[in-house]
């Protein structure tokens, strides 16, 4: 899980952050809380908080274990769970009450690429990343911005500057899901914010493009909102 410091979600979108967050905790998965931003004015891509939770036991053999060392076991794992769970919410609203809409860049394809080392060097067979950003860049690679809104890209246009870059990463063949996409500053304070469909659509093909490059799926494309739940 990804959440981008550039972006400033409002009250229902933190509250879908939050739900994801809490529905990545369950047996026998790991996590991993990354915030990413420019990289200026101290702020660059870090691991927040991780953590794994132990697999339970497996059904064919329960019955071999005394119930009292069951009972003692799933307890345990119960009060993993649950410290798992408030560990990761209180880090992600951490994380998020330091978001700005200040910072004048937004390193979103240098970040990503940082990113998909991560989660390429992770051993899991099933690798998801839940990304909650505006998904805008604006960097001297390119920026996704015209007179203060979001800019009606060229999808391949901007591929070839990321290529060119030497910014496109490899996620290990994970499935991705983005909430947030194409948010802009004052947005969690105003109500009816519009977005130009075909805008938005070019900005999905571009990120479709990107993560089919890096070795990796978009199932979801939250603009802003997830329409369906992350698949855990």
């Amino acid at each position: 899980m990804a959440v981008d410091q550039t972006t400033v979600f409002d009250e229902k979108l933190q509250a879908q952050i939050a739900a994801t967050a809490s529905a990545a905790i369950k047996p026998g998965s790991a996590y991993t809380l990354l915030d990413f931003s420019a990289f200026s004015q101290g702020r660059y891509t870090e691991v927040v908080t991780r953590g794994v939770i132990e697999s339970p036991i497996p059904e064919k053999l329960r019955d071999d274990i005394s119930e009292r060392a069951l009972r003692t076991f799933d307890a345990c794992m119960t009060g993993q769970s649950a410290f798992a769970r408030k560990s990761l919410l209180t880090a992600v609203a951490q994380v998020q009450s330091a978001a700005t809409n200040d910072l004048a860049r937004s390193d979103i394809l240098a970040a990503l690429k940082d990113i998909s080392d991560k989660v390429r060097a992770s051993s899991a067979p099933d690798r998801v990343v839940f990304l909650a950003s505006d998904m805008l860049e604006n960097s001297s690679v390119s920026s996704f911005y015209a007179h203060n809104t979001v800019r009606h890209i060229d999808p391949a246009a901007e591929m070839k500057k990321a290529n060119a870059a030497g910014l496109i990463g490899d996620f290990g063949g994970a499935r991705v899901y983005v909430l947030g996409a194409g948010l802009l500053s004052g947005d969690a304070k105003v109500k009816n914010a519009y977005r130009d469909p075909q805008t938005l659509t070019a900005l999905k093909q571009f990120w479709t493009l990107y993560f089919q490059q890096s070795n990796a799926k978009l199932q979801e494309f939250g603009a802003p909102a997830l329409l369906n739940p992350v698949a855990y």
